[in-house]
């Protein structure tokens, strides 16, 4: 069967203010593993600001430096990670070899959590999303509507990460929190397994205010993909320093996520990091050397996939999150679109920062939907929120869509 140690994960919390958090993994090796990893650390909100990766393609090492947030639950991070760590099995030889078939899990359960308030308020979106953060479950859908008389219909599909939403103490669990922060405006709360025709009919949509250049993937003209360089953010590939690996150095500005995006991207196209090192300077820059390889052992030959996998990366570097305001009747309406993995999963926290970006602003918020679409031969994950200008708030579109991108880039 397979197994998975305590010690694939130790976590050295910093001894003092100033110092960062060292994250050790020590596990079998797999193709993508590096964008899991990120991708739990992102969910917990940290900062990843050095990074060390080495694989000899069955067992990997990797160490995170990370920034460390006083409410950062360290046992949980620990076990979120060990459960994305591939399990093994031990040989005769006592070598351990990565068991693939115990990786594979059936879709999580979507969940319908609705409830009715009595009125809203400015920030209720964002607490209701900060408790569904904290009990780990993960917002799939989201439709909320404000009814003529003020009241506040709330629908959110969630999967649940712990895979208890189905029991009655979990669900007991999830209305107490919600109670404690919607008080006496809370009318009714129900919690069921949504139905799975429901569930996909909310998956696609192209709202007509967004145009396809919103998705558009070739960002870059005619330019060659051998390097491609500008002010901000530079991809090198070069085959001249390694017989059986394609070394990629980047630099660009720092962001929330960065290491994640440049993970999930590599995971995408297939492609394997054999060594990387990566560290974001105190100018908010981030450095990176990475030596990578095809699924088939040998570096990147082929002029047409370096050039679209450099496209892609110089992308991720540059606009990994869009952000816009444009006008829907006569109400300004936020939009915010996200690429998904092949893998189906969507980038973590964008909800969160977008209603912590607009708490802030002091905005409320009429509507909302999330939804998915496929464009360009990829996912893309839509965020559409009217705004409620009766309530005459005074920053400009372009303030709120700067806030915004700022909260969701971790540029404050």
């Amino acid at each position: 069967m397979g197994i998975i140690y305590e010690d694939a994960v130790l976590i050295k919390e910093a001894g003092t203010e100033g110092e960062h958090t060292v994250i050790t993994v020590n596990c079998p090796d797999k193709t993508g593993l590096g964008c899991d990893l990120c991708r739990v650390i992102l969910l917990f909100g940290l900062s990843i600001t050095r990074g060390d990766v080495s694989t000899d393609g069955k067992w990997c090492y990797l160490v995170f430096w990370v920034v460390a947030k006083p409410t950062t639950r360290w046992n949980l991070l620990k076990k979120r990670l060990l459960e994305v760590c591939p399990t093994c099995t031990p040989a005769a030889s006592g070598i351990y070899y990565y068991m693939p078939e115990f990786q594979q899990r059936r879709p999580p359960d979507i969940f319908l959590l609705k409830f009715w308030c009595s009125h809203d308020r400015i920030g209720l979106l964002h607490d209701i999303t900060e408790v569904l953060c904290e009990l780990e479950l993960t917002i799939k859908r989201v439709k909320v509507y404000t009814a003529p008389d003020g009241k506040l219909m709330d629908l959110f599909f969630v999967t649940d990460i712990r895979d208890l939403l189905h029991t009655t103490k979990r669900r007991e669990e999830t209305i107490k929190r919600l109670k404690l922060v919607l008080g006496n405006a809370m009318i009714s709360c129900e919690i069921e397994l949504a139905d799975p025709e429901v569930a996909a009919r909310l998956q696609s949509f192209l709202p007509s205010s967004i145009s396809e250049d919103t998705f558009r993937v070739e960002l870059l003209g005619q330019h060659s993909n051998e390097v491609l360089a500008d002010e901000s953010a530079s991809v090198v590939m070069d085959n001249s320093l390694s017989p059986s690996h394609t070394l990629v150095q980047i630099f660009c500005q720092d962001h929330k996520g960065l290491i994640y995006d440049i993970m999930r991207t590599l995971k995408d196209y297939n492609i394997q990091i054999s060594y990387g090192r990566f560290f974001a300077n105190s100018k908010g820059n981030c450095e990176m050397d990475l030596f990578i390889m095809q699924a088939d052992g040998k570096k990147i030959i082929d002029m047409h996939k370096k050039n679209a996998l450099c496209s892609r990366l110089r992308m991720e570097l540059q606009q990994p999150i869009r952000v816009d305001v444009v006008s829907r009747g006569p109400d300004p309406e936020l939009l915010v679109v996200n690429p998904v993995e092949l893998s189906g999963r969507g980038r973590p926290l964008v909800f969160y920062d977008i209603t912590l970006a607009l708490k802030i602003l002091n905005i409320r918020i009429f509507s909302v939907e999330i939804g998915r679409c496929w464009i360009h031969d990829r996912e893309w994950e839509v965020y559409r929120i009217l705004l409620d200008e009766w309530d005459g708030f005074s920053a400009t579109r372009n303030e709120i869509k700067e806030c915004v991108k700022k909260k969701l880039m971790g540029w404050e």
